[in-house]
């Protein structure tokens, strides 16, 4: 039964807040900015009006999100900073007395109530209209690209994951009392996955009959990340490894295993859009969702600036649109041409970071030759890509792609377009070179989002959990971002 949350005006010790909790906190400033009340509206419906107990609030749910990803702490550690930190409950708007939520009510709040809601493009619309209200955002520039995220696992199975964290608790346990090696359980000597949780299970078990060693937050915060680790993987059971999770490419020799944020943002810095896929997505085509998001959020879009992954036919042709014209200032690549990004759905796209096409089953192609126009032809010439035969012939998507008894598999694509053409010209120019220096800024916020706010990897299974973990974090980097910027305002009066 959902009861709308309500200030506890009613403490006698709300005055504290206002002795400990600085007027320039960070806490305070975003929830004096923002109105979270749209989230009630937003949510409200995934809720009984008169059956069950009463639940936590899901603005109060939806702060705590917030709180992980600004604080990075696992479920756990998060709710026990609540309990002390009063920054914090101020910003959950707690009395200073109220005891914290358990923290599996926050696993149930983003497996039961956050399904089917498109979360992170509700937040990120949120605060673009924040930013306009308050001036911040006014340039029709937008900057687009993709960055990556690993999965939990990195191509380990459940068990494997397991074994690493429990590994990481007893390391972290012998820096404190090296005679625990005794005590600890046999570790699981077969692949069985079920064994090694029983023997996750009672490490923890072992650790917690010894409370003297969880008074030691290094231990406490490992043992929380393990039991993490232990109901994650028992929900997910019936994989062999992250489900959703892919194989991607930073370059054509390196490789991660996990998941794509694309993002587009503005001049001034503030994601105005952005989706979430597995790692094997090429970028180019989701230049044009990002691209309606963004408008749809209120920014008037004059130009997108982008690398040679947005040079494609397809998008080319897009930003010509008649009534939704704008510059795409991205370089052209020689091998991105004829369609450049085909449809997802089409199967082979061209992967920028490994320099050459991939199949519909993601595999790279090995080679490349071109084919020169004949002397006197009205054809243009071809860039010729050549696949591995041998994986091919076992390929579960070779159907209608592959021959069978065929020696070689190819992919060929012209290398000249009337609409690369035009590109190219307007490369050389100086609108284009103008346009084209603001693109360093998308690489530094891609940064910071890894970096400071634990993007770079993922903190649950699954693309749905991917996409709770990027809602949170870039309304949270929005949220930032709006409030230096709004201070720096502030300067220039």
């Amino acid at each position: 039964m959902l009861q709308k949350q309500s200030t506890p005006a009613d403490s006698p010790y709300m005055a504290l807040y206002d002795l400990v909790v600085p007027k320039d906190h960070l806490l305070r400033r975003m929830k004096e900015l923002v109105d979270f009340s749209f989230i009630y509206d937003e949510l409200k419906s995934k809720y009984s009006d008169d059956q069950g107990r009463p639940a936590v609030c899901p603005i109060r749910m939806f702060k705590y999100l917030i709180l992980k990803a600004h604080s990075k702490l696992s479920d756990a550690d998060l709710v026990e900073r609540v309990q002390v930190d009063m920054a914090f409950k101020y910003f959950l708007d707690m009395a200073p007395e109220e005891k914290a939520i358990d923290s599996t009510s926050l696993t149930t709040f983003r497996r039961l109530r956050l399904q089917d809601v498109l979360l992170l493009d509700i937040l990120l619309q949120k605060t673009v209209e924040i930013a306009i209200e308050q001036g911040v955002l006014k340039s029709g520039i937008l900057i687009v690209d993709a960055t990556h995220t690993a999965s939990r696992y990195q191509k380990k199975s459940p068990k494997e994951n397991l074994a690493e964290k429990a590994r990481l608790v007893r390391k972290t346990v012998y820096q404190f009392n090296e005679s625990m090696k005794e005590a600890f359980p046999a570790k699981a000597s077969s692949q069985d996955i079920q064994e090694e949780i029983r023997y996750c299970e009672r490490l923890v078990e072992t650790i917690e009959d010894h409370p003297g060693l969880l008074q030691m937050p290094a231990v406490r915060e490992k043992v929380n990340v393990l039991k993490e680790a232990v109901d994650d993987c028992q929900e997910q059971l019936h994989y062999s490894a992250d489900k959703d999770a892919r194989t991607g490419y930073k370059s054509k020799d390196h490789s991660f295993f996990g998941y794509k944020t694309h993002l587009i943002m503005s001049d001034e810095r503030i994601i105005t859009a952005a989706a979430v896929t597995s790692g094997e997505k090429s970028d180019g085509p989701y230049l044009k969702e990002l691209v309606e998001k963004s408008r749809r959020a209120g920014v008037n879009v004059e130009a997108v600036v982008g690398d040679t992954a947005y040079s494609g036919k397809e998008n080319l042709l897009y930003a010509k649109e008649e009534g939704k014209e704008f510059h795409l200032a991205a370089p052209l690549h020689p091998v991105i041409t004829r369609g450049g990004h085909r449809p997802i759905n089409q199967g082979f796209v061209f992967n920028k970071d490994a320099d050459t096409y991939a199949c519909p089953a993601d595999h790279l192609a090995v080679e490349k030759k071109i084919k020169p126009r004949k002397a006197g032809s009205s054809e243009n010439a071809q860039l010729k890509y050549f696949f591995d035969v041998e994986i091919c012939k076992v390929c579960p998507l070779k159907e209608g792609c592959y021959k069978e008894g065929a020696k070689t598999k190819i992919f060929a694509i012209s290398l000249k377009s009337e609409e690369h053409a035009k590109q190219e010209a307007f490369q050389e120019s100086d609108a284009f070179k103008e346009l084209y220096k603001v693109r360093y800024k998308i690489e530094a916020k891609n940064s910071e989002i890894k970096n400071r706010h634990g993007h770079k990897k993922a903190h649950s299974t699954g693309l749905f959990g991917m996409q709770i973990q990027a809602s949170a974090t870039l309304f949270t980097v929005n949220i930032k971002r709006i409030i230096k910027l709004i201070d720096e305002k502030g300067k220039e009066k």
